[in-house]
Protein backbone atom coordinates (compact mmCIF):
# COMPACT_ATOMS: atom_id res chain seq x y z
CA UNK A 1 0.00 0.00 0.00
CA UNK A 2 1.35 3.38 -1.01
CA UNK A 3 1.25 5.75 1.97
CA UNK A 4 2.29 9.31 2.74
CA UNK A 5 5.91 9.61 3.82
CA UNK A 6 5.83 13.32 4.61
CA UNK A 7 4.02 15.32 7.27
CA UNK A 8 1.68 16.88 4.73
CA UNK A 9 -0.72 15.53 2.12
CA UNK A 10 -1.12 17.85 -0.86
CA UNK A 11 -4.67 17.81 -2.19
CA UNK A 12 -5.98 18.53 -5.66
CA UNK A 13 -9.75 18.94 -5.76
CA UNK A 14 -11.86 18.67 -8.91
CA UNK A 15 -15.02 20.78 -8.50
CA UNK A 16 -15.70 23.68 -6.17
CA UNK A 17 -19.40 24.30 -5.50
CA UNK A 18 -21.60 22.80 -2.73
CA UNK A 19 -19.49 19.78 -1.83
CA UNK A 20 -16.31 21.60 -2.78
CA UNK A 21 -17.12 24.15 -0.11
CA UNK A 22 -17.83 21.42 2.46
CA UNK A 23 -14.59 19.57 1.69
CA UNK A 24 -12.52 22.76 1.65
CA UNK A 25 -13.90 23.70 5.06
CA UNK A 26 -12.93 20.29 6.42
CA UNK A 27 -9.36 20.50 5.16
CA UNK A 28 -9.08 23.95 6.72
CA UNK A 29 -10.54 23.11 10.12
CA UNK A 30 -9.89 19.41 10.83
CA UNK A 31 -6.25 20.19 11.85
CA UNK A 32 -7.57 22.79 14.31
CA UNK A 33 -9.58 20.17 16.20
CA UNK A 34 -7.64 16.94 15.59
CA UNK A 35 -3.97 16.15 16.17
CA UNK A 36 -3.60 14.75 12.68
CA UNK A 37 -0.64 12.53 11.76
CA UNK A 38 -0.45 14.32 8.40
CA UNK A 39 -1.77 17.79 7.59
CA UNK A 40 -4.02 18.37 4.56
CA UNK A 41 -2.68 21.12 2.28
CA UNK A 42 -5.11 22.73 -0.16
CA UNK A 43 -2.66 22.67 -3.04
CA UNK A 44 -4.83 23.11 -6.13
CA UNK A 45 -8.48 23.33 -7.13
CA UNK A 46 -9.85 22.55 -10.59
CA UNK A 47 -12.91 23.68 -12.54
CA UNK A 48 -13.85 24.29 -16.16
CA UNK A 49 -14.84 27.92 -15.68
CA UNK A 50 -11.59 29.87 -15.26
CA UNK A 51 -13.17 32.89 -13.62
CA UNK A 52 -15.25 30.74 -11.28
CA UNK A 53 -12.44 28.41 -10.19
CA UNK A 54 -10.02 31.29 -9.67
CA UNK A 55 -12.55 33.05 -7.46
CA UNK A 56 -13.24 29.83 -5.53
CA UNK A 57 -9.52 29.23 -5.00
CA UNK A 58 -9.09 32.69 -3.52
CA UNK A 59 -12.19 32.49 -1.33
CA UNK A 60 -11.60 28.96 -0.01
CA UNK A 61 -7.86 29.26 0.48
CA UNK A 62 -6.41 27.04 -2.25
CA UNK A 63 -2.81 27.66 -3.28
CA UNK A 64 -3.42 27.38 -7.03
CA UNK A 65 -6.00 26.43 -9.63
CA UNK A 66 -6.36 24.52 -12.90
CA UNK A 67 -9.03 24.30 -15.60
CA UNK A 68 -8.11 20.78 -16.79
CA UNK A 69 -8.33 17.90 -14.31
CA UNK A 70 -5.83 15.91 -16.36
CA UNK A 71 -3.19 18.54 -15.71
CA UNK A 72 -4.08 18.45 -12.04
CA UNK A 73 -3.47 14.71 -11.89
CA UNK A 74 -0.16 15.08 -13.74
CA UNK A 75 1.21 17.53 -11.18
CA UNK A 76 3.99 16.12 -9.01
CA UNK A 77 3.00 18.34 -6.09
CA UNK A 78 -0.37 16.53 -5.68
CA UNK A 79 -0.74 13.44 -3.47
CA UNK A 80 -4.52 13.01 -3.30
CA UNK A 81 -7.30 13.77 -5.77
CA UNK A 82 -10.64 14.82 -4.25
CA UNK A 83 -13.58 14.45 -6.66
CA UNK A 84 -16.61 16.67 -5.99
CA UNK A 85 -17.89 16.84 -9.58
CA UNK A 86 -21.30 15.72 -10.86
CA UNK A 87 -21.63 11.94 -10.85
CA UNK A 88 -20.87 11.35 -14.53
CA UNK A 89 -17.24 12.44 -14.06
CA UNK A 90 -16.40 10.32 -11.02
CA UNK A 91 -15.22 7.16 -12.77
CA UNK A 92 -12.97 8.74 -15.40
CA UNK A 93 -11.22 11.02 -12.93
CA UNK A 94 -10.86 8.43 -10.15
CA UNK A 95 -9.42 5.76 -12.45
CA UNK A 96 -6.95 8.21 -14.01
CA UNK A 97 -5.89 9.41 -10.56
CA UNK A 98 -5.33 5.87 -9.27
CA UNK A 99 -3.33 4.94 -12.36
CA UNK A 100 -1.15 8.00 -11.73
CA UNK A 101 -0.48 6.76 -8.20
CA UNK A 102 -2.67 9.38 -6.51
CA UNK A 103 -4.84 8.59 -3.52
CA UNK A 104 -8.54 9.20 -4.18
CA UNK A 105 -11.40 10.67 -2.14
CA UNK A 106 -14.70 10.72 -4.06
CA UNK A 107 -18.19 12.04 -3.52
CA UNK A 108 -21.20 9.72 -3.38
CA UNK A 109 -22.75 7.96 -5.15
CA UNK A 110 -19.45 6.48 -6.27
CA UNK A 111 -20.49 5.99 -9.90
CA UNK A 112 -23.27 6.05 -12.48
CA UNK A 113 -23.39 2.27 -12.98
CA UNK A 114 -22.16 -0.92 -11.37
CA UNK A 115 -19.70 -1.38 -14.25
CA UNK A 116 -18.14 2.00 -13.46
CA UNK A 117 -17.89 1.37 -9.73
CA UNK A 118 -16.32 -2.04 -10.39
CA UNK A 119 -13.64 -0.47 -12.59
CA UNK A 120 -13.02 2.22 -10.00
CA UNK A 121 -12.56 -0.36 -7.24
CA UNK A 122 -10.26 -2.43 -9.43
CA UNK A 123 -8.17 0.65 -10.26
CA UNK A 124 -7.54 1.73 -6.66
CA UNK A 125 -6.78 -1.82 -5.54
CA UNK A 126 -4.49 -2.57 -8.49
CA UNK A 127 -2.51 0.62 -7.93
CA UNK A 128 -2.37 0.28 -4.13
CA UNK A 129 -3.69 3.74 -3.34
CA UNK A 130 -5.75 4.87 -0.37
CA UNK A 131 -9.40 5.48 -1.26
CA UNK A 132 -12.49 6.79 0.47
CA UNK A 133 -16.05 7.72 -0.51
CA UNK A 134 -17.91 10.57 1.17
CA UNK A 135 -20.76 9.01 3.12
CA UNK A 136 -20.33 11.76 5.69
CA UNK A 137 -23.39 10.96 7.82
CA UNK A 138 -21.57 7.94 9.22
CA UNK A 139 -19.40 10.46 11.03
CA UNK A 140 -22.09 12.28 12.99
CA UNK A 141 -21.19 11.51 16.63
CA UNK A 142 -24.77 10.37 17.31
CA UNK A 143 -24.56 7.84 14.47
CA UNK A 144 -21.20 6.62 15.77
CA UNK A 145 -22.75 6.18 19.23
CA UNK A 146 -25.66 4.28 17.69
CA UNK A 147 -23.14 1.97 16.02
CA UNK A 148 -21.35 1.36 19.33
CA UNK A 149 -24.60 0.63 21.14
CA UNK A 150 -25.65 -1.89 18.49
CA UNK A 151 -22.21 -3.53 18.40
CA UNK A 152 -22.18 -3.74 22.21
CA UNK A 153 -25.56 -5.48 22.17
CA UNK A 154 -27.43 -2.71 23.98
CA UNK A 155 -30.60 -3.24 21.90
CA UNK A 156 -30.00 -6.94 21.27
CA UNK A 157 -30.56 -8.60 17.92
CA UNK A 158 -31.79 -6.07 15.36
CA UNK A 159 -35.16 -6.86 13.81
CA UNK A 160 -36.09 -3.69 11.93
CA UNK A 161 -34.67 -0.57 10.38
CA UNK A 162 -36.90 2.06 8.78
CA UNK A 163 -35.16 4.97 7.18
CA UNK A 164 -36.47 8.14 5.57
CA UNK A 165 -34.62 10.83 3.65
CA UNK A 166 -37.07 13.63 2.91
CA UNK A 167 -36.48 16.90 1.07
CA UNK A 168 -38.78 19.31 -0.76
CA UNK A 169 -36.57 21.54 -2.91
CA UNK A 170 -37.91 20.55 -6.36
CA UNK A 171 -41.66 20.47 -5.68
CA UNK A 172 -42.28 23.50 -7.90
CA UNK A 173 -42.97 22.09 -11.42
CA UNK A 174 -41.27 25.16 -12.86
CA UNK A 175 -38.02 24.41 -11.04
CA UNK A 176 -35.42 23.90 -13.79
CA UNK A 177 -33.75 20.67 -14.87
CA UNK A 178 -30.51 21.18 -12.93
CA UNK A 179 -27.82 18.49 -13.19
CA UNK A 180 -29.23 16.52 -10.25
CA UNK A 181 -32.34 15.96 -12.38
CA UNK A 182 -30.54 15.14 -15.63
CA UNK A 183 -30.06 11.37 -15.99
CA UNK A 184 -26.99 11.57 -18.23
CA UNK A 185 -25.21 13.54 -15.51
CA UNK A 186 -26.56 12.17 -12.21
CA UNK A 187 -27.63 8.61 -13.08
CA UNK A 188 -30.69 8.66 -10.80
CA UNK A 189 -32.73 11.13 -8.77
CA UNK A 190 -33.72 10.76 -5.13
CA UNK A 191 -32.37 7.20 -5.30
CA UNK A 192 -28.70 8.09 -5.78
CA UNK A 193 -28.84 11.51 -4.16
CA UNK A 194 -30.67 10.60 -0.94
CA UNK A 195 -31.41 6.88 -0.59
CA UNK A 196 -27.71 6.13 -1.16
CA UNK A 197 -27.01 7.73 2.24
CA UNK A 198 -29.77 5.77 3.98
CA UNK A 199 -28.64 2.48 2.46
CA UNK A 200 -25.05 3.12 3.49
CA UNK A 201 -26.10 3.91 7.05
CA UNK A 202 -28.15 0.69 7.10
CA UNK A 203 -25.11 -1.37 6.05
CA UNK A 204 -22.95 0.44 8.60
CA UNK A 205 -25.38 -0.01 11.48
CA UNK A 206 -27.32 -3.21 10.76
CA UNK A 207 -25.38 -5.32 8.24
CA UNK A 208 -25.34 -6.42 4.63
CA UNK A 209 -28.55 -6.13 2.62
CA UNK A 210 -29.47 -9.41 0.91
CA UNK A 211 -32.30 -8.45 -1.45
CA UNK A 212 -34.67 -5.60 -2.25
CA UNK A 213 -38.10 -4.90 -3.67
CA UNK A 214 -38.70 -1.32 -4.80
CA UNK A 215 -40.70 1.27 -6.68
CA UNK A 216 -39.48 4.49 -8.27
CA UNK A 217 -41.81 7.40 -9.03
CA UNK A 218 -41.50 10.62 -11.05
CA UNK A 219 -44.15 13.22 -10.21
CA UNK A 220 -43.12 16.01 -12.61
CA UNK A 221 -42.31 14.55 -16.02
CA UNK A 222 -41.30 17.76 -17.84
CA UNK A 223 -39.32 20.72 -16.55
CA UNK A 224 -37.82 23.91 -17.96
CA UNK A 225 -34.24 23.60 -19.14
CA UNK A 226 -31.57 25.47 -17.20
CA UNK A 227 -30.83 28.93 -18.58
CA UNK A 228 -28.31 29.72 -15.86
CA UNK A 229 -26.90 27.36 -13.22
CA UNK A 230 -26.12 28.30 -9.63
CA UNK A 231 -25.18 25.48 -7.26
CA UNK A 232 -28.23 23.38 -6.35
CA UNK A 233 -30.55 25.82 -8.07
CA UNK A 234 -30.69 27.66 -11.38
CA UNK A 235 -32.62 30.01 -13.60
CA UNK A 236 -35.31 28.35 -15.71
CA UNK A 237 -35.57 28.78 -19.44
CA UNK A 238 -38.78 30.47 -20.53
CA UNK A 239 -38.99 28.58 -23.82
CA UNK A 240 -37.21 25.22 -23.54
CA UNK A 241 -38.82 22.23 -21.76
CA UNK A 242 -37.08 18.91 -21.16
CA UNK A 243 -38.27 15.43 -20.18
CA UNK A 244 -37.41 14.32 -16.65
CA UNK A 245 -35.84 10.86 -16.77
CA UNK A 246 -34.93 10.35 -13.11
CA UNK A 247 -37.02 9.46 -10.08
CA UNK A 248 -38.51 12.02 -7.71
CA UNK A 249 -39.16 9.39 -5.03
CA UNK A 250 -38.29 5.81 -4.17
CA UNK A 251 -39.70 3.26 -1.71
CA UNK A 252 -37.72 0.10 -0.85
CA UNK A 253 -38.36 -3.05 1.16
CA UNK A 254 -35.14 -4.83 2.10
CA UNK A 255 -34.14 -8.06 3.80
CA UNK A 256 -30.73 -8.35 5.47
CA UNK A 257 -28.36 -11.31 5.60
CA UNK A 258 -28.66 -11.40 9.42
CA UNK A 259 -32.45 -11.67 9.28
CA UNK A 260 -33.30 -8.02 9.87
CA UNK A 261 -36.04 -6.39 7.82
CA UNK A 262 -35.97 -2.83 6.51
CA UNK A 263 -37.96 -0.16 4.73
CA UNK A 264 -36.53 2.93 3.03
CA UNK A 265 -38.16 6.00 1.55
CA UNK A 266 -36.43 8.87 -0.20
CA UNK A 267 -38.17 11.80 -1.84
CA UNK A 268 -37.61 15.40 -2.85
CA UNK A 269 -41.39 16.03 -2.71
CA UNK A 270 -42.01 15.97 1.05
CA UNK A 271 -43.17 19.52 1.74
CA UNK A 272 -41.74 21.05 4.91
CA UNK A 273 -38.75 18.69 5.02
CA UNK A 274 -35.54 20.49 4.11
CA UNK A 275 -33.07 17.72 4.94
CA UNK A 276 -34.79 15.11 7.08
CA UNK A 277 -32.39 12.17 7.01
CA UNK A 278 -33.63 9.83 9.71
CA UNK A 279 -33.72 6.22 10.86
CA UNK A 280 -35.29 4.09 13.55
CA UNK A 281 -33.73 0.76 14.49
CA UNK A 282 -35.66 -1.75 16.60
CA UNK A 283 -33.97 -4.61 18.44
CA UNK A 284 -35.00 -7.31 20.91
CA UNK A 285 -33.94 -5.17 23.88
CA UNK A 286 -34.56 -1.63 22.67
CA UNK A 287 -34.72 0.93 19.90
CA UNK A 288 -32.69 3.85 18.52
CA UNK A 289 -33.86 6.93 16.57
CA UNK A 290 -31.90 9.67 14.82
CA UNK A 291 -32.66 12.60 12.53
CA UNK A 292 -29.95 14.70 10.88
CA UNK A 293 -32.02 17.83 11.46
CA UNK A 294 -31.32 17.24 15.18
CA UNK A 295 -27.78 16.13 14.42
CA UNK A 296 -26.47 15.86 17.99
CA UNK A 297 -29.44 14.03 19.47
CA UNK A 298 -29.87 10.26 19.71
CA UNK A 299 -33.13 8.84 21.05
CA UNK A 300 -32.91 5.49 22.81
CA UNK A 301 -35.42 3.13 24.41
CA UNK A 302 -34.64 0.01 26.46
CA UNK A 303 -37.19 -2.70 27.24
CA UNK A 304 -35.33 -3.60 30.43
CA UNK A 305 -35.95 -0.19 32.03
CA UNK A 306 -38.34 -0.03 34.97
CA UNK A 307 -41.88 -0.09 33.46
CA UNK A 308 -42.84 2.97 35.51
CA UNK A 309 -40.54 5.21 33.44
CA UNK A 310 -40.11 3.38 30.17
CA UNK A 311 -40.03 5.42 27.00
CA UNK A 312 -37.63 7.10 24.64
CA UNK A 313 -35.00 9.33 26.19
CA UNK A 314 -32.81 11.81 24.33
CA UNK A 315 -29.02 11.74 24.59
CA UNK A 316 -27.23 14.94 23.61
CA UNK A 317 -24.15 13.32 22.04
CA UNK A 318 -21.67 16.02 23.02
CA UNK A 319 -19.95 14.56 26.08
CA UNK A 320 -16.21 13.87 26.09
CA UNK A 321 -16.96 10.15 26.40
CA UNK A 322 -18.93 10.24 23.14
CA UNK A 323 -17.41 9.64 19.68
CA UNK A 324 -15.27 12.67 18.68
CA UNK A 325 -16.52 14.45 21.81
CA UNK A 326 -13.05 15.08 23.18
CA UNK A 327 -11.91 17.17 20.20
CA UNK A 328 -14.71 19.72 20.08
CA UNK A 329 -16.47 21.82 22.71
CA UNK A 330 -17.57 21.35 26.34
CA UNK A 331 -20.68 19.30 27.05
CA UNK A 332 -23.85 20.42 25.22
CA UNK A 333 -21.98 22.92 23.03
CA UNK A 334 -23.33 21.39 19.84
CA UNK A 335 -21.58 20.81 16.53
CA UNK A 336 -23.02 20.99 13.01
CA UNK A 337 -23.23 19.44 9.56
CA UNK A 338 -19.72 20.57 8.60
CA UNK A 339 -18.18 18.60 11.46
CA UNK A 340 -19.22 15.30 9.88
CA UNK A 341 -16.74 16.19 7.11
CA UNK A 342 -14.08 17.15 9.67
CA UNK A 343 -14.43 13.73 11.32
CA UNK A 344 -14.25 11.91 7.98
CA UNK A 345 -11.15 13.87 6.90
CA UNK A 346 -9.48 12.97 10.21
CA UNK A 347 -10.07 9.28 9.44
CA UNK A 348 -8.76 9.77 5.92
CA UNK A 349 -5.57 11.45 7.15
CA UNK A 350 -5.01 8.62 9.63
CA UNK A 351 -5.42 6.08 6.85
CA UNK A 352 -2.89 7.93 4.70
CA UNK A 353 -0.41 7.99 7.58
CA UNK A 354 -0.88 4.30 8.40
CA UNK A 355 -1.13 3.11 4.78
CA UNK A 356 -4.50 1.55 5.58
CA UNK A 357 -7.75 2.03 3.67
CA UNK A 358 -10.40 3.59 5.95
CA UNK A 359 -14.14 3.09 5.66
CA UNK A 360 -16.29 3.93 3.85
CA UNK A 361 -14.09 3.20 0.86
CA UNK A 362 -14.59 2.26 -2.78
CA UNK A 363 -15.65 -1.26 -1.80
CA UNK A 364 -18.43 0.25 0.29
CA UNK A 365 -19.26 2.55 -2.63
CA UNK A 366 -19.35 -0.40 -5.02
CA UNK A 367 -21.74 -2.36 -2.78
CA UNK A 368 -23.88 0.75 -2.45
CA UNK A 369 -23.95 1.08 -6.24
CA UNK A 370 -24.95 -2.57 -6.57
CA UNK A 371 -27.84 -1.88 -4.20
CA UNK A 372 -28.94 1.16 -6.23
CA UNK A 373 -28.85 -0.91 -9.41
CA UNK A 374 -30.81 -3.72 -7.78
CA UNK A 375 -33.46 -1.22 -6.66
CA UNK A 376 -33.79 0.13 -10.20
CA UNK A 377 -34.05 -3.41 -11.57
CA UNK A 378 -36.72 -4.33 -9.02
CA UNK A 379 -38.81 -1.31 -9.96
CA UNK A 380 -38.61 -2.25 -13.64
CA UNK A 381 -39.24 -5.98 -13.26
CA UNK A 382 -41.68 -5.97 -10.32
CA UNK A 383 -39.50 -8.64 -8.68
CA UNK A 384 -37.20 -9.01 -5.68
CA UNK A 385 -33.55 -8.53 -6.62
CA UNK A 386 -30.47 -10.02 -4.96
CA UNK A 387 -27.65 -7.57 -4.22
CA UNK A 388 -24.96 -10.19 -4.82
CA UNK A 389 -26.26 -10.67 -8.36
CA UNK A 390 -25.12 -7.13 -9.15
CA UNK A 391 -21.81 -7.10 -7.27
Amino acid sequence: MVGINQKEVRIGMVGYKFMGKAHSNAYQNAPFFFDLPVKPIKQAICGRNEEGVKSAAEKMGWNSWETDWRKLIEREDIDLIDIVTPNNRHAEIAIAAAEAGKHVYCEKPLAMTIEESRRMLEAVEKNNVIHMVNFNYRFAPAVQLAKKMITDGKIGKVNHIRALYLQDWIMDPDFPLVWRLEKSVCGSGALGDLAAHSLDLARFLVGEIEEVSARLKTFVTDRPAVAESSGLSGKASLTDKRKVEVDDAVVVIASFENGAFGTFEATRFAGGNRNSNQFEINGEKGSIKWNAEQLNELQVYFTEDDPSFQGYKTINVTEEVHPYGEVYWPSAHIIGYEHTFHNLVAELMQGLADSTVPSPNFKDGHINQATLNAIEASSKTNQWQSIKAFI
